[in-house]
């Protein structure tokens, strides 16, 4: 199952902030999503909230103070849509 999500939230993020130039096997859920990691920045933290909205019915406003933990990673942020969907 962690897999299976892992490598739906790659192809998500690619197609919905069209990264043009990565592949899924490009990103190592491990590494950070942002500054030095794969490089993105807070609008598209507003955009991926979106997107799990919309797929997976979880919802992450910005007032809650764990996004800095949530979005550290790709593992973090499917360890939390786990936890927290509804669709």
């Amino acid at each position: 199952m962690a897999e299976k999500l892992i490598s739906e939230l790659k192809e998500l993020l690619i197609d919905g902030l069209h990264l043009e130039d990565i592949e899924a096997d490009d990103i190592d859920p491990d590494e950070p999503l942002f500054g030095e990691g794969l490089g993105l920045d807070s609008i598209d933290a507003l955009e991926i909230a979106v997107l799990l909205d919309r797929k997976y019915g979880v919802r992450i406003t910005s007032e809650d103070e764990r996004n800095q933990e949530i979005f550290a990673s790709l593992d973090s942020l499917a360890e939390f849509v786990a936890a927290n969907r509804s669709k």
